[in-house]
């Protein structure tokens, strides 16, 4: 279920600073009223945290081949038609051919 960040807002509907999150379903119709101090509050309208391709979300870098190597594990990618090359790692062949 998503996390919701709602402000408190004044008697006139301006917000006053004050913020908190709340977890509920996107079904779920939009409070209307802090459940902790009953303050009026409105959902607030914030860019959505969406993993993209160049995104912290992702963490490239776990998969890393200089990370893997550290890890000890071996990476071999492809290079071209039943041919593959060693990247990462210390293990095992340099290359692999489907032609050995």
């Amino acid at each position: 279920m998503p996390t919701y960040l709602y402000e408190i807002v004044d008697k006139k509907g301006e917000p006053t600073g004050e913020t908190f999150e709340y977890v509920q379903s996107m079904r779920d119709a939009a409070l209307a009223k802090d459940p902790n101090t009953g303050k009026p509050c409105r959902r607030a309208i914030v860019a959505p945290a969406i993993a993209g391709k160049s995104s912290p979300l992702k963490d490239k870098s776990r998969l890393s081949n200089k990370n893997l190597e550290r890890l000890g594990f071996t990476k071999y990618e492809r290079k071209g038609k039943g041919y593959m090359e060693r990247v990462a790692g210390k293990e095992g062949p340099r290359s692999i051919s489907s032609e050995d």
